[in-house]
């Protein structure tokens, strides 16, 4: 079967030839979207030579007329001579990240799985170099800038005065070189299928993390065929409609901290009011934000920031993803109760320089106000908010986001649950503060050959702990859950609290 592949690394030698068969291949169905041939190429922080290239495709897959676009592409090509037939293509979270930015630790993770197979990094239609989707920032003035670098967010960052957010958005949907309806997961996975018909794949697996998991979910329903085997890596199915479960899920994330800090005798003893001295923070900020005098982490430069309780709360649920960064959470809630705010700022430069991973805004709306967001119910997601130490802030910030933003057209049955056969691993982090077990029981609930794993001491991307890389590959390997040894997850724990600015002991 593999002798029927043109291998990357035969297009390497061959390059006309495979270009030749990339166009028999396709068919008449392809035959009017032009092509564009792989070659080496070097990404930023990747240490090897790889393979890149793009795909031309119609902004609008359906009318097959008008604008197009290019979708980046980067191949790691297998370790093996003669590698297997199928790849693995990896689907980004966000929504709005770029595949290819985070290539480089993704392709370190999969290297087991490199070694018998390509790994294919497709940057989304508007994500990336796929034609962006990115809000133009012109309008951000410097003080907001330095408060951006400083407190980084996955969603509308509540530091960015509303004001500013609202013209940016204005400014985004005034584009004239995007129809901003034509960027649904639908669409965007039809692509995926024409990148794999383009370099010469049959069956595929994938990967996907976060939002990536509802992608790869479309992808299956709408390629079945075209479909080998399928990680889900904290599962978010439509149903999950962001922002609504956000702040109860966020909520649940953070129980489990407190719970856990209580069992443990230090941190008990260490933070002994911890849930009571986060409320009397965020009671205090609600009243009266604080301003503090600090110097920029990198610069070095004298900065005035105000920290206020969207700030703050909003950031706390930021380190909630990784239980390394939340064992620092008990000392940020009890330095900001004595009105300082040293390991809440020190933190915040873990966080910052996402230039490579960050996400396309216009595009992370083009998905949620077409898929989540107009199906919210709006007052049983405020109750729940309302227990939760972010309130309605998520609320707000997407659902105004929407107001005035184009929406593209959905299949009729898209927020069905997926039922199928294919072999399917879903991963949950037990302490995953976005998509926790519960949306990944419900995903296997339907997936007839599936095997859910629910890994302790594990926050949001359960593909980074110790040993799953390797549970991934026998997986991909035997694309089957059947004696599937997943025995290592529980060895998985939480890190140790930090007791102080000195480590986690005493």
């Amino acid at each position: 079967m593999s002798s029927q592949r043109p291998r990357i690394a035969t297009f390497l030698a061959l390059q006309a030839l495979w270009l030749g068969l990339v166009v028999a291949s396709s068919g008449a169905q392809q035959a009017d979207v032009p092509t564009s041939s792989l070659e080496p190429c070097r990404l930023h922080g990747v240490g090897e030579e790889i393979l890149c290239g793009t795909l031309e495709v119609f902004e609008d897959r359906e009318g097959r007329q008008g604008r197009t676009i290019e979708l980046s592409i980067a191949v790691f090509p297998a370790l093996a001579t003669d590698p297997e037939p199928d790849p693995l293509f990896f689907l980004a979270g966000g929504p709005g990240q770029s595949a290819i930015g985070v290539s480089r630790g993704a392709a370190g993770l999969f290297r087991k799985i490199r070694e018998n197979r390509d790994l294919v990094f497709v940057d989304q239609r508007g994500t990336g170099e796929s034609h962006s989707l990115q809000c133009p920032e012109d309008l951000i003035d410097e003080e907001q800038r330095e408060s951006l670098e400083l407190f980084p967010g996955d969603d509308l960052s509540p530091n960015l005065r509303r004001d500013v957010m609202a013209k940016l958005l204005t400014r985004c949907q005034q584009r004239r070189d995007a129809d901003l309806r034509l960027y649904t997961t639908p669409i965007a996975m039809d692509d995926l299928d024409e990148v794999r018909a383009a370099l010469g794949y049959g069956r595929i697996n994938l990967y996907g993390g976060s939002y990536g998991t509802r992608a790869a979910l479309v992808y299956m329903r709408r390629h079945p065929d075209s479909t080998r085997a399928v990680i889900l890596d904290g599962a978010a199915p439509p149903s999950i409609r962001l922002p609504a479960f956000m702040a109860p899920d966020a909520q649940r994330a953070l129980d489990r901290l407190f719970a856990d800090c209580a069992a443990s005798a230090e941190c008990a003893e260490a933070f002994p009011e911890l849930a009571a001295d986060l409320d009397a923070v965020l009671a205090e900020l609600e009243a009266a934000p604080s301003r503090i005098k600090t110097r920029h982490p990198i610069s070095g430069e004298d900065l005035e920031l105000t920290i206020t309780r969207d700030l703050f709360s909003g950031m706390l649920r930021n380190i909630l993803y990784s239980p390394q960064l939340a064992s620092l959470a008990p000392l940020i809630v009890t330095q900001a109760g004595e009105g300082r705010y040293d390991a809440f700022l020190a933190l915040s430069l873990g966080l910052s320089g996402r230039s490579e991973t960050g996400l396309s805004l216009g595009m992370m709306l083009s998905v949620l106000c077409a898929e989540d967001i107009p199906y919210v119910e709006r007052a049983s997601a405020e109750a729940a908010a309302s227990e939760s130490f972010l309130g309605s802030m998520l609320l707000a910030q997407f659902g105004g986001a929407c107001e005035d933003w184009p929406v593209g057209d959905l299949p009729a049955h898209y927020w069905d649950p997926v039922e199928s056969a294919i072999p399917t691993l879903v991963l949950s982090g037990d302490l995953d503060p976005v998509t926790p077990p519960r949306w990944g029981a419900e995903v296997a609930a339907t997936l007839s050959n599936s095997l859910h794993l629910v890994a302790q001491g594990v926050g949001h991307g359960v593909i980074s702990g110790a040993c799953v890389p390797g549970l991934a590959a026998d997986f991909i390997e035997a694309a089957s859950i059947d004696g599937l040894d997943a025995s290592c997850l529980e060895r998985l724990r939480r890190p140790p609290f930090f007791l102080s600015t000195a480590g986690t002991s005493p």
